[in-house]
């Protein structure tokens, strides 16, 4: 592999688009993270006591982690889903009302054979 097949790699579009929705995703993550910490957990700790099992165990098991990353887990999936996912897939759908809303050019073809048309009626009522 030569220096000009690796820099064709690395300016794909499909690699540029990567890296920057990985930088992004990084940058969201600590969003989503402060979210789930700062306010869902505590919100959780006002409603039922502090969410924390992390001192259950089932012999040398630390069982109680497991169930702490499982709720975590839950709690992100769900704040992406209904924060993001949700929200993002109305305003598709609201764009793609727009679109198909929006009147349609005619195309050029069309015109021209509509154009034609009108001049062979109008020498046929002459």
């Amino acid at each position: 592999m030569n220096l000009s097949e690796f820099k064709k790699f690395l300016l794909r579009g499909n690699v540029i688009d990567l890296a920057v929705a990985v930088i992004i995703g990084a940058a969201f993550n600590q969003i989503v993270n402060s979210l789930v910490a700062d306010v869902f957990t505590p919100m959780l700790g006002l409603i039922g006591g502090a969410p924390d099992f992390s001192a259950i165990k089932v012999g040398p098991v630390s069982v109680g982690k497991f169930i702490n990353a499982v709720i975590n887990f839950l709690i992100v999936a769900s704040v992406i889903f209904w924060g993001v996912i949700k929200p993002v897939q109305k305003l598709k759908t609201l764009a793609v009302k727009e679109e198909e809303a929006k009147p349609k050019p005619v195309p050029e073809n069309i015109l021209l054979l509509k154009d034609i048309l009108e001049t062979l009626k109008s020498i046929e009522k002459k």
